[in-house]
């Protein structure tokens, strides 16, 4: 069983470690023995803290797409712990297959894990040159330079304007096609290259790739698809009470978390000339709890952390739920 001191020390640095896992309350109450899940296994350091505070009795369920992070979950002999090879946006059917309908708190920690970036061999940097793949599952689906080889000019500017925020993505996809008419393109260096040629102009520090192969890995991967999807799964599973914790690194992520918790958070007021009762008035289904930045020390020791934003919300339970305790609290 993991507890505070058999922690081990990851290569992986964690981000916001501490307030992520504090987050999920999990000091109050019972919910120390209660079922959590990590949607973002990565290579364990919030699971390993969540199941260094859990109770004898509490789960935690973790789910990961890379075959690595499946590997490393394997060696977690943590009779509370199980891991899922999937993506978090099967959660649902993931915990119904195993009798669970509700669950106490819910991690996702989006983006790509430090391992993954730096392992040449995976893809997604352009700082050495590899294979150019980028799948986080790399037993399914197919690899960046496949979808390269055969997407249209089009669409090759659609991804990478609208995942990576790229002004110069016309002259990119153009660029790639002619490249590709002439060679396959199949490593990381030799797109960074045609990226480098195509923008002329790119902020100070910046390389002139980092949007372009942002995007190519968002798409390849259908990130934002299965954020969308496990937000929504992961909302369903809370039980009144249990929080979210979500950490996103990007302006996409982030404003999808951010519009998915406000939607939960708020509701439409009626006309206030309606002869309706306080009671009667429909209620939000999530509390806002807090959103959280690294701090300086942190960014000093991990500059990757710099970008990662932390979102936390409540779950407040169903509209009839609600509404119950509203009127009774009235009387």
């Amino acid at each position: 069983m993991i507890t505070p001191d058999t922690v081990p020390a990851l290569q992986h640095r964690t981000v916001l470690l501490d307030e992520a896992i504090d987050a999920l309350n999990l000091d109050e109450g019972q919910r120390a023995d209660g079922i959590y899940i990590d949607g973002t296994f990565g290579r364990g350091g919030h699971s390993r803290l969540l199941l260094s505070r859990l109770g004898a009795n509490g789960r935690l369920v973790a789910f990961d797409k890379d075959p690595m992070a499946i590997a490393t979950a394997e060696q977690i002999t943590d009779p509370r712990f199980s891991i899922v090879h999937d993506s978090f946006a099967t959660m649902g059917e993931a915990l119904r297959a195993r009798g669970i309908d509700k669950v106490d708190g819910i991690l996702l920690d989006l983006g790509i894990s430090s391992p993954q970036v730096d392992d040449a061999g995976r893809g997604f940097s352009f700082r050495n040159d590899g294979p150019l793949d980028m799948r986080m599952d790399t037993t399914r689906g197919i690899s960046a330079a496949e979808w390269i080889a055969s997407a249209t000019e089009q669409h090759l500017e659609k991804v990478i304007r609208d995942y990576g925020e790229e002004r110069f993505a016309f002259q990119i996809a153009k660029a790639i096609v002619a490249r590709r008419a002439v060679e396959p393109i199949s490593t990381t260096r030799q797109l960074a290259a045609i990226v480098a040629d195509a923008v002329k102009t790119r902020e100070k520090g910046k390389d002139p790739a980092t949007r372009s192969f942002q995007a190519i890995r968002i798409f390849i991967n259908k990130e934002l698809e299965d954020l969308e999807a496990g937000l929504s799964a992961a909302y369903d599973l809370l039980a009144p009470g249990a929080r979210m914790s979500v950490i996103s690194f990007h302006s996409l992520e982030d404003r999808i978390v951010k519009q998915f918790l406000a939607s939960k958070a708020k509701v439409a007021q009626p006309d206030r000339r309606l002869p309706i009762r306080a009671v009667d008035l429909p209620q939000p289904l999530m509390k806002l709890i807090a959103k959280i930045k690294p701090s300086v020390l942190e960014v000093d020791a991990n500059p990757r952390a710099r970008s990662a934003v932390l979102r936390v919300a409540e779950r407040l339970g169903d509209v009839a739920d609600v509404a119950a305790v509203a009127k009774g609290s009235a009387r």
